[in-house]
């Protein structure tokens, strides 16, 4: 019996997490192929699917026949505690096969904090956990991601990690193993030995590390005399490479639930706190021309509703303004809405929030990191405290309501000052309000600072978990002691968190062992704070004899070896060493867009800045591209649907996304409702549990042209994923009331279980039923027998269940039929409700 066949599946959070099937998800015969490589996440469903760079490897392998790329994340705890009761390894989304059947399993190490995730999906697939323990029948198991730039803590659980742009390199890896296997090498050694000359390729066994008495570093020592270093890869190009235009269209929720389309990738500002802006320079922007296409492309093949620009600074796009214009005037008449998650507070101009405003208005996030200017020129960060409140005011005026403010604690030299000054700016920011009253908002936000490889702070300490829970007290009591801060809130990440990953972050070899004690001990999802037990991974640096403090809070000597020292990131030592002095002298260093600073990363042959200026054909565009947003709906369509097989999993929400989504994709023209969050005039009848398949599903839809009903039902059909289906339109006449569901009639089938038929007369002679339904605050007796209007035996095992429908709590129909048969939880493992109708008044 499947998984998904299994009573319990739709009892598990969010069963669409593995079903599979989605639109665009590509499906091959793993036995037509002569590679295949499971794309895993260490994180769940929503999140992993949130990330663009999964999308990208995803859609640059399948784009070639003998090559196959599915994907796997990280299951939940529920999940996991199912797959270990029924020993049943972990699958991949497209064919259901075993991680440890593919030829590659790659992982993709975002933080630090998802290491044990990682352990986690190689146990349950039953791959070793480390490298030296995997034989040749054992797929290949590598990493990639920003984390991977110190991977030392992880280094001996992979066989191979890239370090830097993925694209090629990805492709490179799966080329080398088609040859191993054409020639029937079974020798793992042979293909890394391969592979090591390939740039970004880091194979961890051919590196050595020496320890100094003291713990440190002493040395690094190459297995091969040529091959001394990493050197990170590097696309020149972003534009060069495919890019996913069809991009999977997700059952489930995502935490970023949109389209997205990488801007620029790298950045000039050079702030010495940000690891990312360090490791992927150079600046490399897509052009304008190629920005439009893809969004529009992206946004047809999938009918999302919005959309985001990627970039680490998305205000530096050279042609930023004529970009966001362009785009506008062709979405805002589809209702598109448009972000740019990462904007800095001096290239926020009135035209860039006229534009993203156009659509939906939502809460509006700066980052001035620190609370004073001489703070920031210490991190590089040189924002005026005028500026920020000039951009302030022109947010709060231009319409919207709530402000995000995100500060780091813990900075290098950071004094007492410096956190009242956080206070006093959130003071003079809630101040800018025109509206008096509680509707304007503003968020402070918290985070402790972290030490990363590859910047100017990697010599530096980090402030221990106490100071940083003092600094944080002191912020919130400074806020609350003020009466004119009652609409200032503030959030902070916990510090606990930022203590792990501070020992990670800088961490060497010897950290693998305690990752494996901790991941033992019961460690998973330590990114999500209510999963993450400090107890467990002191415990597990105790039993591995190592102090957090030696990671954690000293400062590490400009010639100390440092466990990432073979890992190139392309910007030099030197240059990080020059801008950690410039920081004590607290001095800005210029964005690199007004002069090579000669940090390294540029050869100034194959490797510079892509820079793209506005084309004077971009004004032209904007001009021939505004059009008007129609505002009424000119015909309304009663949709009957059905959901079966795994589509039955989808909850309602998210069976209502895929209809929307789908009506999208099918080029249909829907109408919405007014105001600053437009939303699509589309309504459902009733709601069923999850897990539950039906028959006769009914929807209205408004449109803002007429179709003609056939053709409609076609066109819908034709974007369904599979176990939806419409099966008839009505074009509803004008002035025609909204039709109401009086009852809906289920079949209930039981499997092994057989129906006690006294029973159910029993039921049948009974005035009042009740049955106790279990919330999440209380329990609650309903009356089953006011709810059910028929129910008659089909079958030893099958029930024939009529319900009426009314207002207020109501009970499933499974909760009906254990109530009436006296069942037990086990007795209902393999049960299928079906709803095959229903009647309308």
């Amino acid at each position: 019996m499947s998984i998904t066949d299994q009573s319990w599946f739709s009892a598990i959070s969010r069963p669409s997490r593995y079903i599979g099937g989605e639109v665009n998800a590509v499906q091959k015969d793993l036995s037509q192929v002569e590679v295949s490589i499971a794309l895993a996440f260490p994180d769940v469903y929503e999140v992993g699917m949130s990330h663009l760079g999964l999308k990208i490897l995803y859609h640059i392998l399948n784009a070639h026949e003998w090559l196959a790329a599915e994907r796997v994340f990280c299951p939940w705890v529920d999940m996991e505690a199912q797959l270990r009761r029924l020993k049943h390894p972990l699958t991949t989304l497209e064919s259901g096969r075993s991680l440890a059947d593919f030829d590659l399993v790659g992982f993709s190490l975002q933080h630090e904090l998802c290491y044990t995730n990682v352990l986690n999906m190689l146990d349950l697939a039953g791959i070793p956990l480390l490298s030296r323990d995997r034989s040749a029948s054992d797929p290949l198991v590598i990493a990639g991601g920003p984390a991977c730039f110190n991977p030392e803590p992880v280094a001996d659980v992979f066989d191979l990690i890239v370090v830097g742009d993925g694209e090629s390199v990805a492709l490179e890896i799966c080329r080398a193993v088609r040859e191993a296997k054409k020639g029937r090498k079974a020798d793992t050694r042979a293909l890394l030995e391969d592979l090591r000359y390939v740039r970004g390729v880091y194979i961890p066994s051919f590196f050595k590390i020496r320890y100094a008495p003291a713990g440190q570093v002493e040395a690094i020592v190459p297995v091969h005399g040529d091959c001394q270093e990493v050197r990170k890869a590097i696309v020149p190009d972003i534009d060069a490479y495919p890019f996913p235009e069809r991009q999977i269209v997700p059952f489930a929720e995502l935490v970023h639930d949109r389209i997205s389309v990488e801007i620029s990738r790298g950045c000039t500002r050079g702030c010495r706190f940000c690891q990312a802006g360090m490791i992927y320079r150079p600046v490399r922007e897509r052009a304008l021309t190629s920005i439009v296409e893809k969004t529009q492309n992206s946004l047809k093949l999938t009918g999302y509703e919005d959309l985001s620009l990627l970039s680490l600074s998305s205000g530096d796009y050279s042609c930023i303004g004529p970009l966001l214009t362009l785009l506008m005037d062709r979405l805002s008449p589809q209702h598109i809405g448009l972000s740019l998650p990462s904007l800095r507070v001096d290239t926020l101009g009135a035209g860039i929030m006229e534009q993203i405003k156009r659509v939906r208005k939502t809460g509006f996030t700066l980052a001035p990191e620190a609370g004073n200017e001489h703070l920031r020129k210490i991190i590089n960060k040189g924002l005026t405290d005028e500026e920020i409140l000039e951009t302030s005011r022109a947010v709060y005026r231009a319409g919207w309501n709530l402000i995000k403010l995100y500060f780091m604690i813990g900075l290098p030299r950071e004094e007492e000052a410096d956190l009242q000054a956080i206070v006093d700016l959130a003071g003079r920011i809630i101040q800018l309000s025109d509206r008096k009253g509680k509707k304007n908002q503003l968020n402070v936000s918290l985070s402790t600072f972290v030490p990363k490889a590859h910047t100017p702070f990697m010599w530096t300490r980090q402030i221990s978990l106490e100071e940083s829970r003092r600094r944080i007290r002191r912020i919130q009591e400074g806020i609350a002691a003020r009466p004119d801060l009652k609409r200032v809130r503030v959030k902070w990440n916990q510090p606990e968190l930022s203590w792990l990953e501070g020992i990670f972050s800088r961490g060497d070899r010897r950290l693998t062992h305690v990752i494996v004690s901790a991941w033992k001990a019961g460690a998973r999802f330590d990114a999500w704070g209510d999963h993450f037990k400090k107890e467990t991974w002191e415990g597990a640096l105790a039993r591995s004899g190592l102090d957090p403090d030696f990671y954690l809070h000293r400062e590490r000597s400009p010639d100390e070896a440092l466990p990432w020292d073979h890992i190139r990131s392309g910007v030099s030592k030197a240059f990080l060493r020059r801008e950690w002095i410039r920081a004590g002298q607290a001095i800005l260093t210029p964005d690199c867009r007004s002069g090579c600073l000669e940090c390294g990363v540029c050869d100034h042959r194959h490797v510079d800045p892509v820079l793209h200026p506005c084309p004077e054909t971009a004004f032209h565009q904007i001009s021939s591209a505004r059009v008007q947003a129609p505002c009424d709906s000119v015909a309304r369509y009663g949709i009957t649907y059905r959901k079966v097989g795994k589509a039955g999993y989808l909850s309602h929400l998210e069976l209502a996304r895929v209809l929307i989504r789908a009506f999208r994709r099918a080029g249909l023209a829907l109408a919405c409702s007014r105001g600053y969050h437009p939303m699509p005039r589309v309504s459902f009848f009733g709601a069923l549990p999850v897990g539950t398949e039906s028959l006769e599903e009914l929807m209205e839809v408004e449109l803002l042209e007429p179709v003609d009903p056939s053709i409609l039902k076609e066109r819908v059909n034709t974007q369904l994923p599979e176990g939806v289906d419409v099966v008839q339109v009505r074009a509803i006449p004008a002035g025609e009331k909204r039709a109401r569901i009086v009852e809906s009639r289920f079949i209930i089938t039981l499997g092994n279980t057989k129906c006690d038929e006294d029973r159910l007369k029993a039921f049948l002679r009974s005035d009042r039923f009740p049955i106790v339904k279990r919330g999440k605050k209380a329990e609650r007796a309903i009356d089953a027998r006011s709810l059910v209007s028929d129910i008659a035996l089909m079958a030893p095992d099958r029930v024939g269940l009529s319900l009426r429908e009314r207002e207020g709590p109501g009970l499933k129909p499974a909760e009906i039929i254990k109530g009436i048969f006296g069942l037990g939880n086990e007795d209902l493992a393999g049960m299928k409700v079906i709803k095959t109708g229903h009647t309308l008044s």
